[in-house]
């Protein structure tokens, strides 16, 4: 049975934190995929190869993957505190990539840590969060004596529309968290006298707000 939810990175973004002359820059991204992680990775290493380490970590829904690399720092200096702060986050499908360039003063294994926990937490500040609910996906069609009420009543229900057109009559298409699609139903049914269906047309994560 699929989530209801999830948490997720609203969008790409990156970060830049200094500690005693090392530079780390923070990217996050969005993924869906472990070859979007790879790519991802990929790009950041292509942009950044001149630095001392590029550092990963990602998670999946699919799978419930969860993969991280610290990318010849001292083990579990890197890789896993950025996975610890995802986890610690409840994020999914996305990906943090730590570029740092040493700046002449080792750090220490706790002082890594540290650092490196911080640049996962700027990055995630920086992309935003944005939670994703299973909708389902729907259109009604109605005449336009219909169409104010029924609007009101998807919006106002919790529904979200994505497209309206307009021909002989209206189609509405829109989506709706799969909790309140019944309400949705009934509430149209009783409008329109049970003149109007909804057409359910499949489910798909969306970010509502």
């Amino acid at each position: 049975m699929e989530q209801s939810s999830y948490k997720t990175i609203r969008r790409q973004s990156e970060c830049e934190f200094v500690e005693r002359r090392s530079r780390f820059l923070g990217a996050v991204c969005p993924i869906s995929s472990q070859q979007d992680a790879q790519r991802f990775i990929d790009e950041r290493r292509k942009k950044h190869w001149n630095a001392a380490h590029n550092v990963y970590a990602y998670v999946l829904r699919e799978g419930q993957a969860q993969r991280y690399s610290d990318d010849g720092e001292p083990q579990g200096t890197a890789g896993y505190p950025i996975l610890d702060v995802l986890i610690h986050e409840e994020l999914t499908n996305c990906i943090i990539v730590v570029t740092r360039y040493f700046g002449g003063v080792l750090l220490g294994t706790g002082g890594l840590v540290r650092a490196y926990s911080r640049t996962a937490k700027l990055a995630i500040e920086a992309g935003g969060v944005v939670t994703m609910t299973l909708c389902t996906r729907a259109v009604v069609e109605c005449g336009y004596t219909l169409y104010g009420s029924i609007d009101a009543a998807i919006t106002n229900s919790g529904g979200v529309v994505h497209d309206t057109r307009y021909t002989n009559n209206v189609e509405i298409e829109f989506f709706a968290p799969c909790g309140v699609m019944g309400f949705i139903r009934s509430k149209i049914t009783e409008l329109s006298a049970g003149s109007v269906d909804i057409k359910e047309i499949g489910q798909q994560y969306m970010a509502l707000v």
